[in-house]
C-alpha cells in the first residue's frame, strides 16, 4: 500500500507550539512579545507559527526532529501553568533599604536588590508606602536577644529588608489567587520587608484599600490597628458600658485602640504625653491623664480594661487601677532588659493570673484579611481613622525609624516609596 505523501505546508506540533498552548491556557491571551520572552524564541518565529508557515529551522537552539533526545528537545526551560502571572512591564532590579548587621539605624541604607518572586498563594505588590511600627527597630536592632532565637538570625538578620506595614498596587499574582488582579489597589502586612519598591505578601494578609484612604493612610493601618482590635476584642472581651484605660494613648496602637474601643460602646480615659492630650481627647477619649502630672494608679478610678501600650508601670501598678476582677493586657514588649525586654512582663503577668481574681495576660497580633475587611469597613464609615504624625522618603527611612523610636510621634510615622 503507498502511503500518502505529507504535506508540506503543514507545520506538525512542536516544543514552541505546545508551550504557547500551555501558557495561554494558564495566562489567557498574551501578546506576541510576551509569548517569545516567555518561550525563548524570537517574535518572528511566534507570528511564523500563528501564521501556519512554522519550519524548525526557525527555531534557535536544537531542531525538533522526532528521534532527538527528550533532554536535548527541553533545552530552553519552559514556564509552568502555576507560574505567577506577571506584568511584562516590571523592572526585576528594585531599591530597598537593607541592613546586613544587627544596630542602630546607622545599619540600613539603600542598595539595589533583585525583585521577590511569589509563590503560589502570593502576591507582589508595588509598595507606595510602608509604616513604621515598634517592631521594625527591634528586628532592627536584634533587641531583645530572645527575638534571634525565633527564626530572624543569631548573628546577622535573616531578612535584610525591614518594614511590615505596606499600601499599594497589585504587579503580579501567583496562580492560585484570585482574590486579586494586576492593579488592584491593596493594603495588608508583608513577611519579607515593606521598606522597598516591591515586596512579596501572602494573600491572606492583604485586603482592598479602602476607597477613601490614601496610600500612605492605608499603609499606618494594618499592624497597629490589627493590635488594638485584637487586644480590645479577643483579650479584652471588651463589652458595651464597660470602663477602658489605654495607656500609651497618643501612639500608633493607642490612637486606634482609643478609637476602637469608643466604636465598640466603651468609655475610653486616654494615658499619654502634655503634647498628645488635645489629640486623644479629638479621637472620643472621655478622659486624658497627662501622665507627668497625674497618676492613674492613685486610686481614685478603676478600669473594667487596661491597655498597656506603654511598657513602663508595674504590674503592682496596674493591677491597682484595675477592678477586682479587672482585665489586664499588655500589648507590645516595650522596657525590660536586653536579653528579654518587655516579654518577661508578659510571662510574670500570665503566671500571677493563675493565683488572682483579675485577668492578666499579653496579647499576639497576626494580621489577616478578615481582620484588614473589618477594619476597612470601619475606616469607610468613618467610625476610625488613621493618625500620621510625619512621612519619609525611602532614601530617608532610618531617620523615620529613629523618629519613631524615641517615643514622641503622635500616631504613626510612614514612608513612601516614589
Amino acid at each position: 500500500m503507498v502511503r500518502p505523501a505529507k504535506s508540506t505546508n503543514s507545520a506538525k506540533p512542536t516544543r514552541v507550539t505546545n508551550d504557547m498552548r500551555r501558557l495561554r491556557f494558564a495566562h489567557g491571551e498574551m501578546t506576541q512579545a510576551d509569548l517569545a520572552d516567555r518561550t525563548g524564541v524570537t517574535r518572528q518565529t511566534i507570528i511564523a507559527i500563528e501564521q501556519g508557515r512554522y519550519s524548525p529551522s526557525l527555531e534557535p537552539g536544537v531542531p525538533d526532529r522526532p528521534r532527538l533526545r527528550r533532554t536535548a528537545r527541553r533545552r530552553v526551560p519552559v514556564p509552568h501553568p502555576t507560574d505567577p502571572i506577571r506584568d511584562p512591564v516590571r523592572r526585576r532590579i528594585m531599591k530597598a533599604l537593607v541592613q546586613n548587621r544587627y544596630g542602630s539605624a546607622d545599619v540600613m541604607h539603600l542598595e539595589d536588590i533583585e525583585e521577590p518572586e511569589v509563590g503560589a498563594d502570593e502576591v507582589l505588590v508595588r509598595v507606595q508606602a510602608a509604616g513604621i511600627d515598634a517592631g521594625v527597630w527591634h528586628l532592627m536592632a536584634g533587641r531583645p536577644y530572645l527575638l534571634r532565637l525565633f527564626g530572624f538570625g543569631l548573628r546577622a538578620p535573616r531578612l535584610r529588608v525591614r518594614g511590615r506595614d505596606v499600601a499599594g498596587t497589585v504587579a503580579a499574582v501567583g496562580a492560585h489567587v484570585t482574590r486579586f488582579r494586576v492593579g488592584d489597589e491593596v493594603f495588608g502586612t508583608s513577611l519579607t520587608g515593606s521598606f522597598a519598591e516591591y515586596t512579596r505578601v501572602p494573600a491572606d494578609r492583604l485586603a482592598p484599600k479602602p476607597a477613601n484612604l490614601g496610600f500612605a493612610q492605608a499603609a499606618a493601618v494594618p499592624v497597629s490597628a490589627c493590635a488594638a482590635l485584637h487586644a480590645l476584642r479577643d483579650a479584652g472581651k471588651l463589652e458595651a458600658g464597660q470602663r477602658v484605660l489605654v495607656i500609651g494613648a497618643g501612639g500608633g496602637v493607642g490612637t486606634f485602640a482609643v478609637q476602637l474601643a469608643t466604636a465598640l460602646g466603651a468609655t475610653v480615659t486616654g494615658v499619654c504625653s502634655t503634647g498628645k492630650v488635645d489629640l486623644v481627647r479629638s479621637l472620643g477619649a472621655a478622659q486624658v491623664i497627662d501622665y507627668t502630672r497625674d497618676d492613674f494608679a492613685d486610686g481614685r478610678n478603676t478600669w473594667d480594661l487596661i491597655l498597656d501600650i506603654a511598657g513602663n508601670p508595674t504590674l503592682a501598678r496596674l493591677r491597682r487601677a484595675l477592678t477586682p476582677t479587672g482585665t489586664l493586657v499588655i500589648v507590645g514588649g516595650e522596657g525590660g532588659g536586653a536579653v528579654f525586654g518587655g516579654i518577661d512582663r508578659q510571662l510574670r503577668a500570665l503566671l500571677l493570673s493563675a493565683f488572682v481574681k483579675q485577668t492578666l495576660r499579653g496579647v499576639v497580633s497576626a494580621e489577616g484579611a478578615d481582620d484588614l475587611e473589618t477594619l476597612g469597613t470601619l475606616l469607610e464609615a468613618g467610625s476610625i481613622r488613621p493618625v500620621i504624625d510625619r512621612t519619609f522618603s525611602l532614601a530617608e527611612a532610618a531617620d523615620g525609624i529613629r523618629y519613631q523610636h524615641a517615643g514622641q510621634a503622635r500616631g504613626k510615622v510612614v514612608v513612601t516609596v516614589p
